[in-house]
């Protein structure tokens, strides 16, 4: 690999640019807007205010969709789920696992999985 490619991924990584993108595009999928243009404007309006705390950060998910998630993870009902399974409920939502610092001992409740992710 190039010296420039490199730095071009390194650069994409370090500001979470793949991330942003994905989480965009899967927005204007999920909401389908008439002007799609406007929309992530909007978007990317409150990923800036949610980032200083002024406004909510745009999310695809809700609570209830979050709470749904988890129970169907934790199919037994303990009220917490493994390290293991929050790793990959992460990657089926698109979200990066790289910084994710979790021993194999711990249990992640509902609060901690919505919170999280």
């Amino acid at each position: 690999m190039a010296a420039g490619e490199q730095e071009a991924r390194d650069y994409l990584q370090r500001h979470r640019l793949p991330e942003l993108l994905h989480r965009l595009g899967a927005l204007l999928l999920y909401h389908r807007p008439e002007r799609p243009r406007e929309f992530l404007i909007r978007m990317l309006e409150r990923v800036k205010a949610g980032k200083r705390a002024e406004g909510e950060y745009p999310y695809l998910m809700d609570e209830a969709n979050l709470a749904a998630m988890f129970g169907l993870l934790d199919v037994v009902g303990q009220g917490h789920i493994t390290p293991a399974q929050y790793r990959e409920a992460l990657k089926t939502l698109g979200l990066s696992t790289e910084d994710l610092q979790l021993g194999d001992d711990v249990n992640i409740t509902l609060d901690v999985f919505k919170e999280e992710v």
